[in-house]
C-alpha cells in the first residue's frame, strides 16, 4: 500500500536527521557533542532557554553541563536532586514530561530559572543509554505553536542519537583515563607526567611564567614491606598518593613516578612559592596517620627535592634537578625539603 503524502517525512527534514546523526557521531569529544545537541534544539524549537543536564551518579544529582538563553551563566553551580523538579522527575522515571502553559504542574515550581522568571511550560526528555539515564534535555517556556507531535518526535530522535554519542564519548574518556592513571595510587602515571610537563615547560618558555616540580621519595619504605608485607605496602602507597592529591593545591597535578616516588607539578609557580608550597605539603604528609584495612596505623616520612623552569628549560633537566636535590636530602638525614 502506498503511504499518503501527508504522512511522509519531508526530504529537508530527512537531510536534517542525516546531518544530525553524522554530526553527533563524528566526534568523541563530549563538549563538542553537547554543543551540537544544544544547537539542534535551538534550531528546532523557539523557547526562553535550552539546557542539558548530565547525571552525577555518585551524588544522585543532575548538573547543568551546557545551556543557552537568558541567564545561562548562573546555572553553572546549580544542582538538581534526582526526583526534584521537572528534570529530577524525568531522571528518576526515565520518561518524557511535557507541561503546556494551560496546566499547573507543581513540578514547575521546583524548576530553576536563572533570572527568576516564571516557568510556564516545559519539555523535558531523558537521555537514555545502555546503563540508564545519562542526563536530561530541558526546554523552558517553548512556544505553544511549536509543541506539535512532529516536533516532539524529532526531539526524541535527537535524544536517541545524543545518548549514543554521549555514551561513546564517555567510554573513550574512561579508556583514556586508564592509560594515564597508575593502578595502585589512582594518580597520573609517569608517561602522562612527561607529556604534560613538556607542555608546561613549553608554555613557561612562551609566557615567561615559571613551572615548578616537587620530587617526593618516601623514606625507608622498604621496611614497611619487610615488616608488614607487600599487600600493606601497596595499600600504604595508595593512601599516601590519595593524601598527596588531597593536600596539594587544586591547580597542581600529582603523579606516581614509580616505586615509592611521587611528583607534584606546580604550574605558574616560582621557586620561592614552590618551596613554601612543598614545605607545607610535606608537613601535612608526614603528620598524617594512615589506617590500614587490617586496623594497623602507619605514618610516612618523605624527602623532597624541588626544581623550577626557568632556569631548568627541558623536561629531563627539571626532573633530574628535582631528583638530585631529593637524594641530597636523603644523604643528609632525610625527612626534609630542598630547593635551589
Amino acid at each position: 500500500m502506498t503511504q499518503s503524502t501527508e504522512n511522509r517525512i519531508p526530504l529537508d527534514d530527512l537531510m536534517v536527521f542525516h546531518q544530525l546523526a553524522r554530526s553527533l557521531n563524528s566526534s568523541l569529544d563530549l563538549d563538542t557533542i553537547l554543543r551540537t545537541i544544544l544547537e539542534q534544539m535551538e534550531r528546532l524549537i523557539t523557547a526562553d532557554m535550552w539546557t542539558l543536564l548530565m547525571m552525577d551518579e555518585s551524588r544522585e544529582e543532575l548538573y547543568y553541563a551546557i545551556a543557552s538563553g537568558n541567564g545561562e551563566s548562573s546555572l553553572r553551580d546549580l544542582r538538581v536532586r534526582v526526583g526534584e523538579g521537572v528534570a529530577g522527575w524525568v531522571a528518576e522515571h526515565s520518561e518524557t514530561l511535557i507541561v503546556p502553559e494551560s496546566e499547573d504542574d507543581p513540578r514547575l515550581h521546583q524548576t530553576s530559572s536563572p533570572d527568576q522568571r516564571v516557568v510556564r511550560s516545559v519539555i523535558a526528555m531523558p537521555l537514555r543509554g545502555r546503563k540508564g539515564v545519562q542526563g536530561v534535555i530541558e526546554i523552558l517556556n517553548p512556544r505553544a505553536s511549536q509543541m506539535s507531535d512532529y516536533t516532539i518526535a524529532f526531539l526524541h530522535i535527537l535524544c536517541d542519537h545524543a545518548a549514543i554519542a554521549i555514551e561513546n564519548a564517555q567510554d573513550v574518556a574512561r579508556i583514556h583515563q586508564l592509560t594515564i592513571t597508575d593502578d595502585t595510587t589512582g594518580l597520573y602515571n609517569v608517561r602522562h607526567l612527561y607529556k604534560v610537563l613538556e607542555q608546561e615547560v613549553e608554555r613557561s618558555q612562551q609566557n615567561s611564567k615559571p613551572v615548578s616540580l616537587a620530587f617526593i621519595d618516601l623514606d625507608r619504605f622498604k621496611s614497611v614491606n619487610d615488616v608488614h608485607g607487600h599487600l600493606i605496602g601497596s595499600e600504604l602507597l595508595g593512601r599516601v598518593g590519595a593524601r598527596i592529591k588531597q593536600i596539594a593545591r587544586p591547580k597542581d597535578m600529582c603523579f606516581r613516578y614509580g616505586g615509592d616516588e611521587f611528583v607534584v607539578m606546580m604550574p605558574e609557580t616560582s621557586a620561592e612559592e614552590a618551596l613554601a608550597t612543598a614545605t607545607h605539603l610535606h608537613h601535612l604528609l608526614i603528620h598524617s596517620v594512615f589506617r590500614m584495612s587490617n586496623g594497623l596505623e602507619l605514618t610516612a616520612s618523605a624527602s623532597v627535592g624541588l626544581a623550577t623552569c626557568p632556569p631548568e628549560n627541558a623536561v629531563h633537566a627539571i626532573i633530574g634537578t628535582a631528583d638530585s636535590r631529593m637524594y641530597a636530602v636523603k644523604s643528609n638525614g632525610r625527612g626534609k625539603v630542598r630547593g635551589a
